[in-house]
């Protein structure tokens, strides 16, 4: 077989076994990069190179950039800004999630900015007597949108960027990304407010969660403690836990004020049937009040012997005010906004140095850092590399190029853009939108080629319609996160989603082309 004929199989076969979701992602594209060695489409440093891109170090970066910001508390104080001052009005809570969740996802990226904002939009829908699959997709759908804003929003920008700067010699500007992402999320705003009431649905779910913005002050009512005792911050916290039947921990001596067994925590209250003891000796379905770091509290309430009331993250995440460290957070981020935005450095260096930086200010500590790197993310996209490398070294690239604009003709560049950015948009909704990229780019260079127009628009076009991944629950991890606290189901995503596919269509056809002429 020819090297397109053997490229063009292992590309059907990645797409077939995505769809077929039996296999971890991460195994997938691992295969496609061995496949494309073992046939010999790829040599051996090709097969490795994707390892090394730069842009698995700006993802990795970013993912302990974002880390940062919720470590330091930025996010949850967004948040609690938000649930204080959005009042009851559904069409203006909507507004301003969309919008909080757009300007976060364009510095941080979808997945951390949804990840972040998700218990904060179920305390809203709570507050607001609405259920929260009326809250939750809208979140992650303006998070798509947001992510169109900057460089930074995701990694699909900065992959047209080098594209860009290979085939013209000029990258995508930090910022110019907003000329198309400001329409686009425009569009989406509007559809959300206006038709997200009617197309969304109204689940009741159990997985919603609570709300803990008061929880220090519920605490103290609860267990009669003395005032200031209930005080949480961003180092310490306070967490219950029931004894459970068979627990290790039945026949055990404990009372208030005592230092746990691990050295870590402390024994502010006992209860049982609701009575404060003192000295006892702890039986089933007794309550114990936890103090210690909020690391400590999730280490030990993760322990069998226990049954944790509210996860300690949790409480975190709702009721803490700023750390002392969010002023240094927010200088990394704006130190890297400004290398990113002016260029003075290649953005997976600007990205290194702002994660570096959280680490050495001790925003975030090292095994933090490392927990918040996604694996599953970064060998996903450096196991595809191989294959954008293929389409495009083989001639498959070439070969695509050729048909679509045998079938479209080259008397229209606007149809070829429609073709282009349909193709993105089909691809985008059976696997990620990073491998959709990294198939449809080299494409996209290729008709530039062969029609003799810029490839700007059509790389810009692509990266707007590789956004538009609303149709399915699985199209992105921001989408699948939400399914379960909204109690959705698989068919509740395309009814809204179509419309916005339609919004992003548009601007891709319609406003690129006025923005990169061809």
């Amino acid at each position: 077989m020819t090297p397109i004929a053997l490229t063009l199989v292992v590309l059907l076969l990645a797409i077939v076994i995505f769809v077929w979701n039996r296999v971890p992602v991460g195994v997938v594209a691992i295969g496609v990069a061995l496949a494309l060695y073992v046939t010999g489409v790829n040599s051996f440093e090709q097969t490795i190179a994707g390892f090394g891109d730069p842009v698995i170090i700006f993802i990795a970066a970013l993912f302990v950039v974002g880390e940062g910001l919720d470590a330091s508390g930025l996010t949850t104080w967004a948040g609690q800004q938000l649930t204080r001052r959005a009042g009851t009005n559904r069409r203006t809570i909507v507004m301003l999630v969309s919008l909080l969740v757009a300007v976060l996802t364009a510095l941080i990226s979808v997945n951390g900015a949804v990840a972040a904002l998700i218990p904060m939009v179920v305390v809203l829908a709570l507050r607001i007597k609405q259920p929260p699959s009326q809250l939750l997709i809208p979140l992650a759908f303006a998070a798509h949108a947001g992510s169109l804003l900057l460089l930074s929003g995701t990694p699909v920008n900065l992959l047209i960027s080098e594209v860009a700067q290979d085939a013209t010699g000029r990258p995508i500007g930090y910022a110019e990304f907003a000329l198309a992402g400001l329409p686009a999320l425009l569009g989406t705003l509007l559809v959300l407010v206006f038709l997200g009431p009617k197309l969304l649905p109204n689940h009741a779910t159990q997985a919603a969660g609570r709300d803990l913005s008061a929880h220090a002050e519920t605490l103290a009512a609860h267990y009669a403690l003395k005032p200031g005792e209930p005080a949480l911050n961003r180092e310490t916290g306070l967490t219950e836990v029931v004894i459970p039947p068979r627990s290790g921990f039945i026949g055990e001596t404990v009372f208030p004020g005592m230092i746990t067994e691990s050295g870590t925590l402390i024994v502010v209250a006992v209860q049982r049937s609701g009575e404060d003891l003192g000295r006892t000796v702890l039986a089933p379905g007794d309550i114990l009040l936890l103090r210690g770091t909020w690391e400590a509290l999730s280490a030990n309430t993760a322990d069998a012997n226990v049954v944790v009331v509210d996860d300690p993250d949790a409480i975190r995440r709702q009721s803490v005010a700023l750390s002392g460290r969010s002023w240094a957070a927010l200088s990394v981020l704006a130190g890297m906004v400004l290398l990113l935005a002016t260029g003075w450095v290649p953005p997976s260096i600007a990205a290194l140095v702002a994660a570096c930086a959280m680490v050495l200010l001790r925003v975030v500590t090292v095994a933090q850092a490392h927990r918040s790197i996604s694996w599953t993310t970064l060998i996903l996209v450096a196991g595809m590399i191989p294959l954008s490398t293929a389409i495009q070294s083989s001639g498959t690239a070439d070969l695509i190029a050729n048909g679509l604009v045998d079938l479209l003709g080259e008397a229209s560049p606007y149809l070829l853009l429609a073709g282009i950015s349909v193709v993105t948009v089909i691809l985008g909704q059976l696997i990620s939108n990073m491998a959709t990229a990294l198939i449809v780019a080299p494409i996209a260079v290729a008709i530039a080629v062969e029609t003799g127009i810029s490839p700007v628009p059509l790389l810009m076009a692509v990266t707007v319609s590789a956004a538009a991944s609303f149709l399915t629950p699985v199209a992105t991890p921001a989408n699948t996160m939400v399914m379960g606290p909204g109690g959705y189901r698989f068919g509740d995503y395309w009814k809204l989603g179509l419309p916005l596919i339609g919004v992003f269509l548009l601007v891709a056809i319609l406003v690129v082309p006025v923005i990169w002429p061809f």
